[in-house]
């Protein structure tokens, strides 16, 4: 067991106390802090102490796959951890995205770099070969646009609205009920061939006066007039209606397959992820954005469930979901011993709360509020107790 010395990304869109208060640092900090990233991707991977030796984990892994991540995870996955664990923090809203499937991501890769683009260039939509479903697991409340409206939902809250320039997208949809509409919905206002200064306007000013209003589109509205602050003047912000607006309460997660479009609003939560960087954006964001590519890759149909946690006995529960790269859980600890899920595997391991003690054999590890640890595969089974409350994260297709 290896305590981790994760990565902080200072996006602009992060927390200035979020983060710094989890590990116990001064806050409001100078720079916002976005993601704290524990885990060996190779653009950022944290750094361990092994045998009186400094380390990156994903030096630590490849000269050892078998041993550090199992037998089945490396042959499945080669040297790479098949997951990344993370704090995310939002103050401002994140981009509206979509994350590729192995396929997409596989052959997405290999055409830009057929083309030439080199690996840090920000024009590329795919700085990797693999896909990123993920899971999010709120630490606050935490707003989120994840998934599809239906398109009579959508046309509803359109006309609700009452902006003028949307009425025949409101038409189309409602004359539909195939998801493929959602699709070429979002197309068409990414596109926008009018005003977009002028559209946009009238879309805040809409929305403003719904959120003052007790109807049902009163919380979407109110969060898409924030979502305006943060980024005036964006056709991201008249996207941002085409998609299902949810508070996310501690506790309860959100997973997101291949496909499905969202953006992360407001809050802090934990998020594993396959270990992979890509992402496509449409709006809300400062960075590149492939309009074109991101609604070849937008599955409208695609199931974003809201997850509770299943409960595995002994203040375990996990949050089930498809991926095979991830499986996240978390453990409610006592001072009595509990046996941590996901043993056969490679496993990290954040204190959200007290402290945990970790029992591997003879060897003992604690992790305070705002550490993580590293747990290879070859340690076996890995016993704790608290008070603490952790996430574990390992991979996501070993019982446990």
């Amino acid at each position: 067991m290896d305590l981790l010395e994760p990565v902080t990304q200072p996006y602009a869109w992060g927390s200035h106390t979020a983060i710094a208060e989890l590990q116990g640092r001064p806050a409001p900090t100078e720079q916002p802090e976005a993601e704290l990233w524990m885990g060996a991707h190779p653009s950022a991977p944290s750094g361990v102490d092994r045998g009186g030796v400094h380390r990156t984990l994903d030096a630590v892994i490849a000269a050892d796959p078998a041993g550090e991540l199992g037998a089945e995870c490396a042959a499945r996955f080669g040297d790479r951890l098949p997951f990344l664990l993370k704090v995310l923090a939002a103050e401002k809203a994140l981009s509206i995205q979509v994350h590729p499937s192995r396929q997409q991501a596989e052959a997405g890769f290999r055409a830009e770099t057929e083309r030439g683009l080199a690996p840090g260039d920000k024009s590329r939509n795919y700085v990797d070969d693999w896909p990123k479903p993920e899971i999010l697991c709120a630490m606050t409340d935490f707003e989120v646009l994840a998934g599809m409206r239906t398109p009579r939902d959508t046309a509803r809250l359109l006309r609700a609205l009452a902006v003028p320039e949307l009425e025949p997208l409101a038409a189309e949809l409602d004359a539909s009920a195939e998801p493929a509409a959602m699709t070429a919905a979002l197309g068409s206002i990414l596109t926008w061939d009018g005003s977009r200064a002028a559209l946009v306007g009238a879309v805040v000013s809409a929305c403003a006066r719904l959120a003052a209003s007790d109807g049902e589109y009163a919380g979407a509205c109110a969060a898409i007039a924030k979502v305006a602050v943060d980024h005036p003047g964006d056709l991201g912000v008249v996207a941002a209606l085409l998609l299902r607006y949810t508070v996310l309460r501690p506790g309860k997660a959100v997973f997101l397959p291949a496909g499905g479009p969202h953006a992360y609003l407001r809050g802090t939560g934990v998020e594993l992820l396959a270990n992979s960087d890509n992402v496509v954006r449409a709006g809300l964001t400062p960075k590149h954005i492939d309009v074109p590519e991101l609604l070849k890759l937008t599955d409208p149909a695609a199931q974003v469930p809201v997850i509770e946690p299943r409960s595995l006995g002994g203040g375990v529960s996990v949050y089930d979901s498809p991926a095979p790269e991830f499986r996240l859980y978390h453990a409610d600890l006592g001072p009595g011993e509990t046996l941590l899920p996901g043993a056969g595997g490679a496993r990290i391991v954040l204190c959200a709360d007290g402290a945990g003690f970790l029992r591997a054999g003879q060897a003992t590890l604690k992790v305070a509020r705002g550490e993580s640890c590293f747990i290879p595969a070859s340690d076996g089974q890995v016993t704790a107790s608290g008070p603490a409350a952790l996430f574990i994260a390992g991979n996501g297709f070993s019982a446990g």
